[in-house]
């Protein structure tokens, strides 16, 4: 057996499934894997993956011209799920290699996403179930802050690479405003200029300094929130659980009336 070990990203796993397809070594003599092998199998033959752009742009327009732009979203969404599918074991990157051997297979090669008694079908469709889940609390939740330089700025905490997907929306959302996205976790930035599209961008290009700077009209507000928040409240009342149920306490820190209690 034969094993790519990729980067546990959308571009290394895609060069993973280049570079599998492309040693013609048999489909069912290989195994991708996005995590770094804590124990090494007997006869199994470890081969190391790095990142390539271009194959992993090669194996997208593949995709999506093989296969639809429906199946492509499906595999980027299960490729930002953080780890793998625990029900099933199964390693996400081997997961989507399989799925995509199976859909270039089929006439009707999209459809193989109906087929969830298979295994690795069953581990994308959960995967991409918990990537879409956090999506819809990072929309629902996020706050935006205004800083000294007028732009728009929201730190998040995400499990999952959800940045994409929430700075699609607010792209949609706020067309003619300039905001930032910065995933803490992840260590990467949404950047949107009015009526542009967003870019990524590492983590390391940003001035952490300039996004703790909020204007004075955004300090102010915050601060009335905060006194509403807590006047409001009745002590007899306040019930913990019943707050983290209606906000998973982990979104807490990024909430300005909850960061304290964080």
């Amino acid at each position: 057996m034969y094993v790519f070990q990729c980067e546990n990203s959308l571009d290394g796993i895609l060069t993973g499934v280049y570079d599998a397809w492309d040693s013609r070594l048999g489909h069912k003599n290989i195994q991708l894997s996005s995590e770094s092998c804590g124990e090494i199998l007997l006869f199994h033959e470890y081969i190391p993956v790095n990142p390539d752009l271009e194959k992993s742009q090669k194996v997208s327009k593949t995709l999506i011209r093989r296969l639809g732009m429906s199946f492509f979203e499906v595999i980027c969404k299960c490729a930002m799920a953080d780890g793998n599918c625990r029900k099933l074991t199964m390693d996400k990157a081997n997961a989507v290699y399989q799925a995509i051997v199976m859909a270039l297979a089929l006439p009707e090669g999209a459809k193989v996403l109906e087929y969830l008694a298979e295994p690795c079908i069953s581990c994308i469709f959960e995967l991409c179930r918990q990537t879409n889940n956090e999506a819809h609390y990072m929309i629902e939740f996020l706050r935006f802050a205004e800083l000294e330089n007028g732009v728009l700025f929201s730190m998040i905490h995400p499990k999952n690479n959800v940045l994409p997907i929430v700075a699609e929306h607010f792209t949609d959302r706020f067309p003619l405003e300039n905001f930032l996205l910065y995933d803490a976790v992840h260590q990467i930035a949404a950047v949107h200029k009015a009526q542009k599209r967003y870019m990524i961008v590492d983590a390391n290009e940003l001035n952490l300094d300039i996004i703790k700077r909020y204007s004075q009209e955004e300090q102010e507000y915050r601060r009335l929130w905060t006194a509403f928040f807590d006047t409001i409240a009745i002590d007899e009342r306040i019930n913990p659980k019943l707050q983290s149920q209606n906000i998973p306490k982990r979104y807490w820190r990024d909430t300005v009336e909850l960061k304290s209690k964080y």
